[in-house]
């Protein structure tokens, strides 16, 4: 029998993950603290990455704005 070194959940978990080429994250419902503007990814947990590969726990963001170009 042969066994995949691979984890099974990678595949998975890619289907939860949303990329936003132009976002803006904010700390504050009134949108008075910007967190980050530009491309980011939600990941599955919740957390949210950016390009830098900074993450920004989930109890951080308020909310996410994704701008239509």
């Amino acid at each position: 029998m042969v066994f995949s070194t691979e984890p099974a959940w990678d595949d998975a978990v890619d289907q939860f993950v949303k990329a936003y080429e132009n976002a803006i994250v904010y700390a504050d419902i009134d949108q008075e603290t910007v967190l980050h503007e530009g491309a980011v990814r939600v990941l599955a947990n919740g957390w949210v990455e950016l390009p830098t590969g900074r993450l920004l726990s989930p109890d951080a963001v308020h909310h996410i704005d994704t701008q239509m170009n």
